[in-house]
């Protein structure tokens, strides 16, 4: 017996079998990844839809700059257009969700091994762990089946920021790299365009080369300034929507109060208080899609020049009147993220979207574009007994919002103490580990509560079970 654990303590001493064990932990998770991939395409072999999903599959097929959000996934889906398959769409999408994991695994399991390197199993343990909630959530594998734009932006900022922190120096060509997905991030989801600042504030800490910093800044605003240019040429105006200011009322409509405002006379078709008591409806979506929104009597209506342009004047009017009441409703729906259980925001329906479905289905006024687009693979299908395993399993197999919230802490206080100068694989950026799980972060509550457009709500749907 002694001499068998012996023979056994010289294999696992040689390096490839120390190589395996370190990378054992993560192993495990990511084939339970994977496998939940694979199950979930069995239990719906095509896509789930959303309320954005029918605008951005038009883009698909008629390829030009939308005026209600950057068209960066519109230009992916036309580019798998020629294969004519939903099912390859959700196919790519998962692959890069399991993407985001192995990149989340390499930086941190680099930056564990840089502090520990004496212990052969602990990065790959940390690494396992940072890895998990992005691979094994079923709400970002539920994401990762809806036709919509998150999971590419989110395979987009977290490819940028592997490049950024694989090694502590940068060359000009890796920041060039670097800044060119940020913009492609920025152009699947206006969100992203802040992230070049908190970027450029990243490498100076990091004392990085003038050059690598400057060469982000320039193919980050190359790619930005070439879809802007194209807007343009559609639209009229260099751009890269023309419905930013609508969205930045939303976020002042739960709190805008018009005597407190006193806005000039061409504003004051905006002052519609009746937006806050919607019962069942967040403000902000009651404001944007529902009957009681302003811009209904507005011409182009959420998307139009005229209206955009008064909703940008008023939004910055009621920030500048009533700066507690923004500061209070920013902070209010970003804790919404760190909730332990998850709400029906902005409403019911909404929410429901994010969950496996018991029944397939499809916007009515979306089937003669997903026909065009998909052929047979538009039909909506629920094939059991898969589906069933994946709802199943998403009602205990995510990541609380509590449990975010204290990764996002543990991360900050890392920063905080460490002993090293600031930069280096300190400078991991926690927020990316539980980014495909967050419904909202803290730049869309500054800016809108919702740019879900679900103008479809209460038509008829297309049903497909088997």
């Amino acid at each position: 017996m002694v001499d068998h654990r012996l023979k056994i303590g010289e294999r696992l001493g040689r390096p490839g079998a120390r190589a395996t064990a370190a990378h054992a932990p993560f192993a495990v998770v990511l084939t339970a990844g994977i496998a939940l991939r694979v199950l979930a395409v069995l239990g719906y072999p095509s896509v789930l839809w959303f309320g954005d999903s029918e605008g951005y599959l038009r883009g698909a097929l008629r390829p030009e700059p939308s005026e209600l959000r950057p068209s960066g996934y519109s230009l992916m889906l036309w580019l798998l257009k020629p294969f004519g398959d939903f099912t390859l769409v959700v196919a790519v999408q998962h692959l890069m969700g399991v993407a985001v994991g192995v990149m989340l695994y390499a930086v941190a399991w680099r930056a564990a091994r840089a502090a520990w390197p004496d212990r052969a199993l602990a990065p790959g343990l940390v690494g396992a762990a940072v890895a998990a909630p992005s691979l094994l959530d079923a709400y970002q594998i539920e994401l990762e089946h809806l036709l919509m734009s998150d999971t590419a932006f989110t395979f987009l900022v977290t490819a940028a920021l592997t490049v950024l922190l694989w090694r502590p120096g940068l060359t000009w060509r890796t920041g060039a790299a670097a800044g060119l997905m940020l913009g492609a991030a920025a152009l699947t989801r206006s969100v992203g365009l802040p992230l070049i600042a908190v970027v450029v504030v990243c490498l100076a800490l990091r004392r990085v080369s003038w050059r690598a910093v400057a060469a982000s800044v320039a193919a980050f605003a190359m790619c930005v300034g070439a879809y802007a240019g194209w807007y343009r040429a559609v639209h009229g105006e260099f751009a890269l929507s023309s419905s930013n200011g609508a969205f930045l009322y939303g976020r002042t409509a739960a709190f805008a109060d018009c005597r407190e405002i006193r806005p000039p006379a061409d504003l004051r078709v905006l002052c519609r208080e009746q937006t806050r008591h919607v019962p069942g409806v967040a403000p902000a979506f009651a404001a944007l899609w529902t009957k009681y929104s302003p811009f209904r009597d507005l011409p182009g209506g959420v998307t139009g020049r005229y209206a955009n342009e008064l909703a940008t004047r008023f939004a910055l009017r009621a920030v500048r009147a009533q700066p507690a009441d923004y500061a209070w409703t920013v902070a209010r729906d970003t804790s919404r993220s760190f909730a332990w259980t998850r709400s029906d925001y902005p409403r019911r329906w909404t929410a429901s979207q994010y969950r496996f479905p018991e029944h397939g289905w499809m916007p009515k006024k979306a089937v003669p574009e997903a026909r065009a687009y998909g052929r047979d693979s538009a039909d909506p299908r629920v094939v059991e007994p898969y589906a069933g395993w994946m709802r199943a399993y998403q009602k205990w197999g995510y990541l609380p919002g509590t449990l975010l919230g204290v990764i996002l802490a543990a991360g900050l206080a890392g920063m905080a103490v460490r002993r090293r100068p600031w930069g280096g694989a300190a400078l991991l950026p926690r927020t990316r580990v539980a980014e495909p799980h967050r419904a909202r972060t803290a730049e869309p509550p500054r800016t809108h509560a919702t740019d879900a457009d679900d103008p479809g709500k209460g038509d008829a749907a297309v049903r497909g079970d088997r």
